[in-house]
């Protein structure tokens, strides 16, 4: 069974940086498609960036593109997300993602594309 285990969240000051990290049991992330997600209380959890299955293109939210960079590790079989100039807009519980049934929803931005999500990792920046 295939499992993803985030970590590497926790609080920061506005303007600080966190790495988080996704690591997968079970199946490679060499072959398929990977997000990174993100839900604040009492709202829709809302895409924040995803990498193709071969690594060729990269897709980020307007709110993190120039501050968040997606990347992939395939012989460690992990992801990672480096958010820079955090800001207190970007507190939410972070959810990694990725595709296991390549062929399905084209879009990398729609949760319904991902069938294998971690349990999340709470980022919390303080204004």
């Amino acid at each position: 069974q295939v499992q993803l285990v985030e970590s590497g969240g926790g609080l920061v000051q506005a303007g600080g940086s966190l790495r988080l990290s996704c690591a997968a049991s079970g199946r490679t992330f060499g072959s398929v498609a990977v997000a990174w997600f993100r839900q604040a209380p009492g709202k829709e959890r809302e895409f924040v960036a995803a990498m193709s299955k071969t690594g060729a293109n990269t897709y980020y939210a307007d709110s993190v593109k120039g501050r968040f960079t997606i990347s992939r590790d395939n012989v460690k079989n992990m992801v990672f997300l480096q958010m820079n100039s955090l800001k207190a807009e970007d507190t939410a519980v972070y959810y990694c993602a990725a595709d296991s049934t390549p062929g399905g929803v084209p879009s990398p931005r729609l949760p319904r594309k991902y069938d294998l999500w971690g349990q999340g990792t709470q980022v919390t920046v303080s204004s």
